[in-house]
């Protein structure tokens, strides 16, 4: 007698951010993520208005899971979630997230709760890291540093081929390394981070400020009305390809001050891997050529060439299948 096929177990992920929430599908084994859904955060509706948002789009990534693939609720074993901020993984609480205005919220059992499946709770940019070191651009690697910039700048750190958390769960905080020593104010409430340079809005609030005091740009201008608050990272990538003289020197700027930082952990951790993922990585070589030349600039030469700088290859998408994997890692064993 043949044996029965065991039926197909899926795991949801969420990747929680400053501006959007994302979260989709995927079987139990790894593969394609399924039925990915996203919406705006919107953090001025307070944490108990933010959970409610991340219930509903994992309800509406079920049930389209399970009109594209013919399952039950029955087959999901469960939820992973990222989210950024220092955690307490232990207790599934949020401690920090100065761009969300959390302080100590259990965000774990909350949606664990709501939906009557076991959660997971680990950092949104562990969550990325690990998401490009399974299925992407740092796959294969034994020690990875994963940086991801989008509202703020976090990290992630694997090495040999271990998730690495630190001793109260606070590693890979990249974007709060001090880079200025008295330089801009960071959100965290220190002065001089990486994050108060290199993130998007710290990208696009350069850039306003260089064309009130100059205004020597009048692509940025045109392609905003005008309106200086419309102006985005996104907005200064693409003046930037098309020849924009200031926005190309912002570029430029954001490269060094991210090769800077990339130097510091070379020198610190001597990986094989760094990847870059988030919005950063719609600059292209415009931010990758500097960026390099300024990690060669200062790290030491061994550091530098035993490796990879990459940029992610699941743009959208690695901090879901980042969450799949730590909740695989957490309820399963391993990947």
């Amino acid at each position: 007698m043949a044996t029965k096929k065991a039926r197909q177990q899926y795991i949801v992920g969420v990747d929680l951010g400053g501006t959007n929430v994302v979260a989709g599908a995927m079987a139990s084994e790894g593969g394609d993520t399924i039925a990915v859904r996203s919406i705006a955060t919107s953090a001025e509706l307070g944490a108990e208005g933010v959970v409610d948002r991340i219930v509903g789009l994992i309800e509406g990534v079920v049930l389209d899971t399970i009109h594209k693939t013919g399952a039950s609720r029955d087959d999901f074993l469960g939820i992973g979630i990222g989210a950024p901020g220092p955690l307490d993984r232990e207790r599934g609480l949020v401690l920090i997230a100065p761009n969300l205005g959390w302080r100590d919220f259990p965000l774990r059992d909350r949606i664990s709760g709501r939906l009557g499946l076991p959660a997971t709770l680990d950092n949104d940019a562990n969550c990325a890291t690990v998401g490009e070191w399974w299925q992407g651009a740092a796959r294969g690697g034994r020690n990875v540093v994963g940086i991801t910039i989008g509202t703020g700048i976090g990290g992630g750190l694997i090495f040999d081929g271990r998730l690495f958390h630190g001793s109260s769960d606070l590693a890979g905080e990249i974007g709060h390394t001090t880079i200025e020593l008295n330089g801009r104010h960071c959100k965290c409430g220190n002065y001089g981070c990486l994050e108060a340079y290199a993130s998007g809005p710290a990208i696009a609030t350069r850039a306003r400020e260089v064309l009130v005091r100059e205004e020597t740009s009048s692509l940025i201008p045109q392609m905003v009305g005008g309106q200086y608050e419309r102006i985005t990272a996104q907005t200064v990538y693409d003046a930037s390809h098309q020849g924009d003289a200031v926005a190309q020197e912002i570029v430029r700027d954001t490269a060094k001050y991210l090769g800077a930082g990339i130097a510091n952990l070379l020198n610190t951790l001597n990986v094989d891997v760094v990847v870059v993922a988030g919005g950063v990585t719609a600059a292209g070589d415009a931010l990758f050529v500097p960026m390099r030349a300024e990690i060669r600039r200062r790290a030491f030469r061994p550091a530098v060439e035993a490796a990879r700088i990459v940029a992610g290859t699941l743009p959208g998408t690695a901090g879901v299948v980042g969450a799949v994997a730590t909740f695989k890692m957490q309820h399963l064993g391993d990947l």
